[in-house]
């Protein structure tokens, strides 16, 4: 039996908590905040989108960042037994659009306490608000750390499952990366992930509020066409967000200024079907203003904006509207153009990129390759994946395997 210690109290500190019981050590779980799963409270609004209901094929095509380094942990961890340990310990759980898994009772709060159950039945040591200072080291071993208030903890292997560094009023403030860089670990600039993007164009402003369903984005880099995907958008007071486009976010958060979005308002029409659409409205409202004639195609909100974009005049009769200028409004609602300005600050992002170098971290066991007795875990790894519930898999499966201590 060892003395297994962990720090931070999220999904992949519990799973490796969990794990590490499960093999028999004596294992104490410490935390900053106040609680267990802070973070977990507020994920898919309020909802907890615990993990994807894919197969392992598809798991791995949604993580954005080193899918490969995720290999051992999720075929030893995978979805169906985070699924199994959350409904064994109470919640039951329930599968939506997309294979996204949540709570039957839609309240986070319920797959904490699952977690809760399992660490009670596990009797695992939960220590919180215990703030660490610093990792203590022996040669090249680490023997333990010390806490802010001068306590020092030994442990015959620790675990750092810290998080990165977004949403930090949840303790993910970054620190873990500053005590794996105090041993000697490289760190992948942090930067935000899943968050909504900031727009060159002042247009999408004036639209704040409005969501749109079943649209289709594309994304060029370089003018480069990278990638289209369709689904729900939302435009906000600085640009654009929705699941939509924070997925798109984790694919330019690199270079943002690099890329720029082609936004297919009607993507079930064609250009001809769409043309046709329009006369149809347009002889169906022939003696009505042209800004007073898009009512059946376009949201309310979004009439004007798109009426000045085409820069025809707002008050001339469609009857009038010539072939080329119809095709233009086609053109423009297949076509409307976003220019990236950049991601939002990586304190509102759902997820970081970045953290501790995949290299330097054996993926067979989450155990360092620079010093002993330290393993990692969860989103301070440079590991992120699209939402859906994969993040939080990520950490659980990681979590687990890093647990598995012998």
């Amino acid at each position: 039996m060892k003395n297994i210690a962990i720090i931070g109290a999220g999904p992949a500190g519990i799973c490796a908590a969990l794990s590490a019981a499960q093999n028999g050590h004596h294992v104490n779980l410490y935390d900053k905040n106040e609680k267990i799963g802070k973070k977990l409270f507020i994920t898919g609004k309020g909802r907890c989108n615990l993990t994807n209901d894919c197969d392992q094929e598809d798991f791995f095509k949604n993580v954005v960042t080193n899918p490969q380094f995720m290999y051992s942990a999720f075929y030893t961890f995978p979805n169906t037994a985070l699924k199994a340990l959350i409904e064994e310990n109470g919640c039951p759980l329930k599968i939506e659009r997309g294979n996204r898994v949540f709570p039957e009772s839609d309240r986070s709060s319920d797959i904490i306490q699952a977690f809760k159950n399992a660490l009670a039945r596990a009797k695992v040591n939960i220590h919180l608000e215990s703030d660490v200072k610093a990792l203590v080291k022996n040669g090249d071993t680490i023997t333990g750390f010390t806490l802010a208030s001068g306590e020092a903890i030994q442990c015959d292997h620790l675990i750092l499952a810290t998080g990165g560094k977004s949403y930090q009023s949840t303790g993910s403030d970054g620190f873990g990366y500053e005590l794996a860089k105090s041993v000697g670990h490289r760190i992948v600039p942090p930067k935000p992930a899943l968050t909504g993007i900031n727009i060159v164009q002042d247009w999408p402003k004036k639209l704040q509020g409005l969501s749109l369903r079943n649209v289709e984005l594309t994304l060029y880099i370089d003018d480069k066409k990278k990638k289209t995907l369709m689904g729900e958008m939302l435009f906000t007071h600085f640009g654009i967000s929705g699941p939509l486009v924070l997925t798109m976010s984790s694919l330019i958060n690199k270079e943002p200024k690099k890329a720029r979005f082609e936004l297919d308002l009607k993507p079930a029409l064609n250009m001809d079907k769409l043309e046709k659409r329009l006369m149809r409205d347009f002889e169906k409202y022939q003696n009505k203003n042209y800004v007073n004639a898009l009512s059946d195609l376009l949201p309310s909100k979004m009439i004007n904006v798109i009426v000045a974009l085409s820069k025809i005049d707002p008050h001339k009769k469609v009857n009038q509207i010539s072939k080329e200028e119809r095709r233009q409004i086609a053109e423009l609602l297949k076509h409307l153009k976003l220019s990236v300005y950049s991601l939002q600050a990586i304190d509102s992002a759902i997820v970081t990129a970045g953290g501790v170098n995949v290299k330097e971290i054996n993926p067979s066991t989450m155990a360092s390759k620079k010093v002993k007795g330290l393993s990692f875990a969860g989103e301070m790894i440079d590991v992120d994946a699209i939402t859906g519930g994969f993040n939080i898999q990520v950490a659980a499966s990681t979590g687990f395997l890093a647990g598995m201590i012998e």
